[in-house]
């Protein structure tokens, strides 16, 4: 079995709350979006309601993330990022 790094020695992560316009009803098309206009392949995407979803980002490219969810007039924008999943949740009310 392959030894498993510890928290210590993973990539540190981002959490990245996400308003998602009423045009995107699936979490398919949205995940489909999300790849158009990421600018690396490594994220992931782990809570999508309604017009609210959680994206899992490498801190390494967070300020990349940050340029392209910044504006509001997008079908999807930033609203809030953090390193625990459970502050993204609490501000998203999700």
């Amino acid at each position: 079995m392959a030894k498993r790094l510890t928290k210590a020695l993973r990539e540190k992560r981002r959490w990245v709350g996400l308003h998602v316009s009423g045009k995107i009803e699936s979490r398919n098309e949205l995940e489909k979006r999300l790849s158009q206009i990421a600018p690396v392949n490594e994220w992931k995407l782990y809570d999508f309601s309604k017009s609210k979803a959680i994206l899992r980002i490498h801190l390494k490219n967070q300020n990349e993330w940050r340029e392209i969810l910044s504006d509001t007039n997008s079908e999807i924008y930033s609203v809030t990022i953090s390193g625990k999943i459970r502050l993204v949740r609490e501000r998203l009310e999700i």
